[in-house]
């Protein structure tokens, strides 16, 4: 009887110590912890570009009875194809330098008319064929894919070049995380007068 109530205790002492190991099958396996990676990722990329308001100008607006909102659907898909405008005004000499459209996604000042573009991740009008260095080298160089184009205004590229090379990896993550919208933005227009 001695012997029982002895192995029992031990038993109880045994299975306590067991339970308070650390489990190998919760800790996350290389795979969780590059999804947990990923995830931080993106939440640090949809900060930053909500901080900075980049929806302001990159997302489309319908008007209500509040003014312009933005259509959250088409959320980062730039100027809408399908939206024509008219030659932007001519502004008489003096101190003002630019003119904007109603929703903030075509501007028009001594570089021509710039539409804003399309972030989200649609293969053949946005992102989704741009790698994270094609993404880093736009911004680092001011050029369109790293090579193209100059961006244009209002693209704040000045700015985002202040920003560390983790926080463009976060931007971009955030924003191919974003469901794709088919947008064709239209090319940019030359200044009036120029060929």
């Amino acid at each position: 009887m001695n012997k029982i109530l002895f192995i029992l205790p031990a038993a109880t002492l045994i299975a306590a110590v067991l339970l308070l190991q650390p489990s190998h099958a919760a800790s996350p396996t290389g795979e969780d912890a590059r999804a947990d990676a990923h995830a931080a990722l993106v939440a640090r990329g949809d900060y930053i570009v909500n901080s900075f308001g980049c929806a302001d100008c990159h997302t489309p607006k319908k008007f209500g009875p509040n003014g312009p909102e933005l259509i959250r659907e088409r959320a980062f898909s730039g100027h809408m194809e399908t939206d024509v405008l008219p030659p932007a005004p001519a502004l008489p000499p003096g101190p003002w330098i630019a003119t904007v459209s109603g929703d903030m996604t075509a501007w028009s000042g001594p570089w021509g008319t710039s539409f804003t573009a399309n972030l989200t991740p649609d293969p053949e009008t946005g992102l989704g064929k741009w790698t994270e260095e094609t993404f880093l080298s736009t911004v680092r160089s001011g050029r369109h894919m790293g090579r193209g184009r100059e961006i244009l205004p209002p693209m704040p590229i000045e700015q985002l070049n202040h920003m560390t090379d983790d926080d463009l990896r976060a931007i971009f993550a955030y924003l191919q995380s974003l469901p794709a919208v088919k947008n064709r933005v239209p090319a940019p227009l030359p200044p009036a007068g120029a060929r």
